[in-house]
C-alpha cells in the first residue's frame, strides 16, 4: 500500500460548496460522481472488493471504471478494457434471473453462479444495462471528465483516504490520478448533513 506524503481534509456544511471544491481540485483528472449525490455509495466493502477483483484477474489494474455500485450484499461495475481488436465495455455483476434485464446487444463472457460478465461494443449499451440491473441506486458514474479513472489509481488512493474518515460516511464523488486522489463523502453529524473532502497524494 502507498503511504501518502500529503493529506488534506476539509469539512463543509453547504452541498454546492463541497461539490465545487471537489470538482476544482480534480481539474482534468478522471473522476466519479454519485448517480444521486443525496444518497451516495456505501463503500465499506470497497477496499476488499477492489483487491479481490485484482487478485482473481476479474478487474485488472489497466481497466477504466465507468460505473460502480457496492452494497453489503452485492457489487456491480462497468469497466473499459483495451483488447487487441479494440476497446470493449464490460459489465461485471451478480448473476440475476430477472425478466427485462437481459442484454440486447451484449456478449456473455462469464456466467458463473456468483458472477456474470457481459461485453458490449458501446459504452452507452453497457451503462444502460448497468442502470437497468442496479436502478442506479447507490451508483457512481464516470462523468464530467474526459476519461474514466484507472482501477490502479482507485486502489492506490482509496485506502489511505478511507483511513482518514471520522465515522460512517457515503462516497458521492472523487477523482483518482497517478500522483494523487481526492474523495467527497456525505454523512450526518449531530442530525445535520455534512460533507467531508479528503485528498491524499505524493508531494512533488
Amino acid at each position: 500500500m502507498i503511504t501518502p506524503t500529503s493529506v488534506m481534509i476539509r469539512t463543509f456544511t453547504d452541498r454546492a460548496e463541497a461539490l465545487s471544491h471537489c470538482v476544482l481540485r480534480a481539474g482534468e483528472a478522471p473522476r466519479l460522481h454519485a448517480f444521486d449525490d443525496t444518497i451516495g455509495c456505501q463503500f465499506e466493502q470497497a477496499i476488499s472488493a477492489l483487491e479481490w477483483t485484482r487478485v482473481v484477474g476479474l478487474l485488472p489494474d489497466e481497466d477504466l471504471l465507468h460505473a460502480g455500485r457496492l452494497t453489503a450484499d452485492t457489487a456491480a461495475a462497468v469497466v473499459e478494457r483495451k483488447l487487441p481488436e479494440g476497446r470493449r465495455w464490460v459489465f461485471v455483476g451478480p448473476r440475476m434471473d430477472i425478466p427485462g434485464v437481459e442484454p440486447v446487444d451484449g456478449e456473455v463472457l462469464v456466467d458463473e453462479p456468483g458472477v456474470r460478465a457481459i461485453g458490449f461494443r458501446e459504452r452507452a449499451s453497457a451503462l444502460a444495462h448497468f442502470l437497468r440491473v442496479t436502478s442506479g441506486t447507490g451508483a457512481l458514474l464516470a462523468q464530467l471528465g474526459r476519461r474514466a479513472p484507472e482501477l490502479r489509481h482507485l486502489r492506490r488512493w482509496l485506502a489511505p483516504i478511507v483511513q482518514e474518515l471520522d465515522g460512517p460516511r457515503r462516497l458521492i464523488g472523487g477523482w483518482f490520478a497517478a500522483s494523487a486522489g481526492g474523495a467527497l463523502f456525505i454523512g450526518d453529524d449531530a442530525g445535520e448533513t455534512s460533507y467531508r473532502y479528503i485528498e491524499a497524494g505524493m508531494e512533488s
